[in-house]
């Protein structure tokens, strides 16, 4: 317990078996309960913490199926909830997570400041430098499209797994509906966006092992824009139509409308201009290039009010702020 509040693990097991046992085995007395959720893994990595851990806070959870590391997080999400536990913390069992940053992640939750946490590996410039070249350009392009999508404008790392989060906020996540593979942890800040709760980044440093990543960039990058576009429509209807309206739920679909009439009446123009060999008339030009101005500086003054909207104050019961101990 830390702090006055009892911290749960969750460890999504899938062909980790060479690494689980030191992931456990480093996670501190500050966390009360450790659920290692075994995805249907071939290796059988829950018989075998199963025989060869001790340690009394370890429960194994089993899956039948394969269910993914959305699954499997979902299915620890709701031990630990039915465990009575405050904070969940997901870490993956390949050992690229530092279970002692654990107080880390917990603290902002614990303190009322955030509602859910997750590491970022790009915060320290020097670092990154430890980081395949293909996963840093990955990375920069997902977290692009995770901004857009999910609304979290000052979040990087989109794909990072290492996360805490308060249980009464997991209690409100549509557990049946969120992203079961590749896609969860950006779907989770979609939905916790819905939700209006405080998300912070937690600087760690990236490491790499003798792991093996079943994330292949180049196979998830048209699945991964199709679902991001679907999450952005889904939350501008959401935030800007069915829950609330502004000023701003006016300027978006004006300044779509206005450039594509733009375009699309200038483009038409254009090409009969064109076909003909005639100059296309200066007022012709205008009425198509004054909509396409004009809808820009309406989008643009729609992002600038979407970014100020990210949601500040924690949607979780603030504790009281005791002074925190070194962990």
């Amino acid at each position: 317990m830390y702090r006055g509040q009892k911290i749960a693990v969750v460890i999504p097991s899938y062909k980790v078996r060479n690494q689980i046992l030191g992931v456990i085995s480093s996670i501190g007395p500050e966390v009360t309960a450790i659920f290692v959720v075994d995805d249907c893994c071939p290796d059988h990595s829950g018989d075998f913490v199963t025989a060869n851990v001790q340690d009394e806070r370890v429960t194994v959870v089993r899956h039948e199926q394969n269910q993914g590391v959305g699954g499997a997080v979902m299915t620890g999400y709701q031990a630990a909830i039915d465990a009575g536990m405050d904070i969940i913390v997901k870490i993956d069992g390949d050992g690229q997570m530092d279970p002692s940053l654990i107080g880390n992640f917990v603290k902002p939750i614990i303190d009322g400041e955030a509602d859910y946490t997750k590491g970022n590996r790009f915060y320290d410039l020097e670092e990154i430098s430890a980081m395949p070249k293909i996963r840093l350009f990955g990375n920069a392009v997902l977290s692009f499209m995770t901004k857009i999508s999910s609304g979290y404008w000052g979040l990087f790392d989109p794909t990072n797994g290492y996360t805490a989060i308060h249980r009464d906020v997991a209690r409100h996540l549509p557990f049946r509906k969120i992203s079961r593979r590749y896609f969860f942890e950006t779907d989770m800040l979609f939905r916790l966006n819905t939700l209006r709760a405080v998300v912070e980044d937690i600087p760690m440093d990236a490491k790499y092992g003798d792991e093996e990543s079943n994330l292949k960039i180049s196979k998830i990058v048209g699945e991964f824009l199709a679902k991001h576009s679907r999450n952005f429509v889904k939350r501008i209807f959401y935030n800007y139509y069915l829950r609330d309206m502004s000023l701003a739920s006016i300027e978006m679909p004006m300044g779509v409308l206005m450039v594509l009439f733009g375009t699309l009446f200038g483009g038409y123009h254009w090409i009969a201009s064109w076909g003909s060999g005639t100059v296309t008339p200066v007022g012709t030009v205008m009425l198509s290039a004054m909509p396409i101005i004009i809808g820009i500086q309406l989008v643009l003054a729609f992002l600038a009010y979407d970014i100020s909207s990210v949601p500040q104050r924690p949607i979780h019961p603030k504790y009281s702020r005791a002074p925190a101990k070194d962990i």
